[in-house]
């Protein structure tokens, strides 16, 4: 199979939920990111073969997210999208099959990512369209539904976090130091410049005068100590260890990268960021989903010949530190080579954007 290399790699700062970003929709800052990756990587978008985005809060979005994004980013309408809902795996998975794509010779040059806004997810109105004959009414919150919402189990994903938690006796002091630590490196990171290349500002209009230029991430909390979140309450179970402090936030953002066959790389005089060794997906019990990097990542290593011991630098999800640290215990990465510059604790890139932005991450 072909050499697929990363040429590209570009992300929003992350907003807060309801935070700088949350009036943009997701489809306006994938927009904002498929351009901006074109245009590092020296490409035209005819030149591109494919489009593929992951982006789970699709309820009122229209039509084909990311075929809105390509185009409202100028690449010509003949140039297929596709849409990727495989939750907070979807950016990642954009960007696998966008890879596979490749390999297969079926595409030279393919722009791959994620986007979403929490912020302007709808409310529902189930019944609505037939009506209510007697009493009140539900109206369900479609950020919950679709995207937090365990779906098979019924309960929130904090309850996951507590499950695992509980598996791999995980103490609330453990998950509030780790936490802490995770701030205190996004902090490090962003004093130190460490995120200015990979971000691309995003035009916020205002109701007067010109637009705000949004190009610093605002989850961040400076100052943050293991002490202070031990004063924080559980979240999701009553005498829990997961809070609001030691899970990643609610945030919207959007990250691309621009992928092409090692042979077209040479083509274009286009210097590769990175090559993409191997991919690798698994699914696990929903009870416990944030353990399934685990056995992706072992499948993605077996596909590279590599091992965990080999890896200089590990960048991993960090959906709730209790999960986290789960993941690093069971594929045995020690704690100074995760995340060169934070964990997403720290910088949590919104729900469905996240795992594009490590690869934006590493490539960069």
């Amino acid at each position: 199979m072909r050499e697929v290399v990363i040429v590209s790699a570009v992300r929003t700062a992350i907003g807060n939920f309801m935070g700088g970003l949350s009036t943009v929709p997701a489809t306006e800052l994938g927009a904002v990111v498929i351009k901006e990756a074109l245009n590092r990587a020296g490409v035209t978008g005819d030149q591109v073969d494919e489009v593929v985005m992951g982006n789970v809060l699709q309820a009122g979005l229209g039509q084909g997210p990311a075929r809105q994004s390509a185009i409202k980013a100028g690449l010509p309408v003949e140039i297929p999208s596709t849409t990727i809902n495989k939750l907070c795996g979807s950016g990642l998975k954009a960007v696998h099959l966008a890879t596979q794509s490749i390999q297969l010779g079926e595409a030279d040059i393919v722009v791959a990512g994620g986007m979403e806004n929490m912020s302007l997810a709808p409310y529902l109105l189930p019944k609505g369209r037939t009506g209510y004959r007697m009493g009140d009414g539900k109206v369900i919150d479609s950020m919950i539904q679709d995207g937090l919402q365990c779906a098979v189990n019924d309960y929130h994903m904090g309850m996951t976090a507590e499950n695992i938690a509980e598996k791999y006796h995980l103490t609330r002091e453990q998950q509030d130091e780790f936490a802490a630590w995770s701030q205190q490196k996004a902090e490090e990171a962003t004093k130190t410049g460490k995120f200015v290349d990979e971000i691309v500002p995003v035009e916020i209009p205002q109701r007067k005068g010109n637009p705000v230029l949004f190009d610093k991430d605002e989850y961040p909390r400076a100052g943050t100590t293991a002490e202070q979140l031990s004063k924080l309450r559980p979240a999701f179970k009553k005498d829990g260890t997961v809070t609001a402090g030691n899970a990643s936030g609610i945030n919207d953002g959007a990250a691309a990268l621009v992928l092409m066959s090692r042979e077209k790389a040479n083509e274009l005089g286009v210097k590769p960021m990175a090559v993409i060794r191997g991919n690798g997906a698994a699914g696990v019990d929903p009870a416990i989903m944030g353990i399934g990097p685990v056995p992706a990542s072992n499948k993605a290593l077996e596909k590279a010949g590599l091992t965990i011991g080999e890896m200089d630098l590990v960048e991993a999800n960090e959906a709730f530190a209790a999960q986290s640290l789960a993941v690093g215990h069971d594929l045995e990465i020690p704690t100074e080579k995760t995340k060169c510059k934070r964990w997403s604790r720290g910088v949590r890139s919104s729900n469905r954007c996240e795992w594009c932005t490590y690869s934006c991450y590493i490539a960069s």
